[in-house]
């Protein structure tokens, strides 16, 4: 893959994938274990934090329609995963894959998440900016 290519992450939203139930339930506990602890360790260095972030509330919310949320927690546990399409460590590409998945989800599902949502994705960063 050359620096110009975007990295092909059209399988990771796919919501005949995304969607059944085993897939979410795997999911789920992916994000449960590894989000917060991966976000504590980047969220400096990736500039989609706070959209992560705010997508990690909005899972949460009882309110947020399950078509959304099995389509979130793919997106969230992609980030989680300590192998991706390119790998986190790769200095100034690592986060291009996880940053174009997050787009994607944001341009699917993003009217689910409300100013609540952000809100507390910006008090998480400002508290992790604190410690």
């Amino acid at each position: 893959m050359s620096g110009a290519e975007a990295p092909d992450v059209s399988g990771v939203l796919d919501p005949s994938k995304a969607l059944a139930p085993i897939t979410v339930r795997v999911n789920e506990a992916r994000v449960r274990r590894g989000f917060l602890p991966k976000i504590r360790k980047v969220a400096a260095k990736i500039p989609f934090a706070a959209d992560a972030l705010s997508v990690f509330w909005c899972v949460r919310d009882k309110d947020t329609p399950k078509a959304a949320k099995g389509l979130m927690l793919a997106a969230l546990a992609y980030l989680v995963l300590p192998t991706d399409a390119v790998p986190d460590f790769i200095a100034g590409f690592g986060f291009t894959d996880d940053a174009a998945v997050m787009a994607a989800l944001m341009a699917v599902v993003g009217k689910n998440v409300k100013p609540k949502h952000k809100e507390a994705a910006q008090a998480y960063l400002t508290k992790l900016a604190e410690d």
